[in-house]
């Protein structure tokens, strides 16, 4: 894979960044517009799901300009973390977003069940529905796509935002358009495809936070990645064996210590030179940013 640039990623991480935050501040409009003069509460509930995603491009913008900086006197392992901790807030804002909308939808339920007969939404409402599920599976696909490229979870994660949006898009069609084509008694589809979306977005909040959370806990490397750090430190000529392996993740780099064990009777110089062709291998496999401790023992 091509090495990418602290610079670049950065770039390309606040281009497209802003371009779903204007996609989203447009969404945002038309759904509130089109949910108060279509009379459609799912589309309502629906902005404020493009609200929390429009918050959470600020979110991304701001905590990878910061995760980006270089290493400093007050953080020796740069500052990956801060966008760990940008994953972890948008997984729980989504997360919240999903408990709103089923509290809202619940009561919206409850009414429709003790005879009250819910509005009649608008054409209008169901055309903004159609047009927001289109423009916001775009703006996934072109997320997730450029996330994997440039390596940044941040930006996985508020693709995966953007595809919530998406579905919820989807109930909130399915729900106006009951309402709209079925009568007064299939008016209540509208909050109840509204509530199994909102599930869902409380899922994908949650397998957001899950992996981010990990790693803000240190925890190790998956075991087929310290494997392959293992082989490829026992390929290196002149390794005779290693010992207290450590791995973790910080932001988009990874870290790994070791003890290596080397011929006893060779030069200080001769083990640094096989050090060293040890930290080339491990950086030409998982990039230039990683930090490698390597502690030098006699086998």
């Amino acid at each position: 894979m091509e090495e990418i640039t602290t610079r670049e990623r950065q770039r390309g991480i606040f281009r497209i960044t802003i371009i779903g935050s204007l996609v989203n501040l447009v969404l945002v409009i038309a759904k509130f517009l089109g949910g108060t003069l279509g009379r459609s509460s799912a589309l309502l509930a629906d902005a404020v799901h493009s609200l929390s995603d429009f918050l959470t491009d600020v979110i991304v913008i701001v905590f990878v300009k910061i995760a980006g900086k270089p290493q400093d006197e007050t953080h020796h392992y740069g500052h990956g973390k801060y966008e760990t901790l940008a994953t972890i807030v948008i997984g729980l804002i989504l997360s919240f977003v999903g408990v709103g909308m089923i509290v809202d939808n619940s009561r919206l339920i409850a009414r429709a069940i003790n005879g009250e007969i819910l509005p009649r939404p608008e054409m209008v409402a169901l055309i903004v529905a159609a047009f927001s599920i289109l423009a916001k599976e775009g703006l996934y696909q072109y997320s997730v796509r450029a996330g994997r490229k440039l390596q940044s979870k941040a930006l996985e994660a508020n693709a995966w935002h953007h595809r919530s949006d998406a579905l919820s898009s989807i109930g909130t069609l399915v729900g106006i358009g009951c309402a709209m084509f079925l009568g007064e008694k299939w008016r209540i589809m509208d909050p109840i495809a509204a509530l199994v979306i909102s599930a869902l977005i409380i899922k994908v909040g949650m397998d957001i936070i899950k992996p981010a959370l990990d790693e803000l806990l240190e925890r190790s490397l998956p075991t087929p990645t310290v494997v392959e750090i293992e082989n490829i430190m026992y390929e290196t000529p002149g390794v005779r064996g290693l010992h207290h392996l450590r791995t973790r993740r910080i932001g988009n780099n990874i870290a790994i210590e070791v003890h290596l064990k080397m011929d006893g009777n060779m030069t200080l110089t001769e083990a640094h030179e096989i050090a060293s062709e040890v930290e080339r291998r491990l950086r030409d496999k998982y990039g230039s940013g990683t930090h490698i401790g390597i502690h030098m023992e006699p086998a």
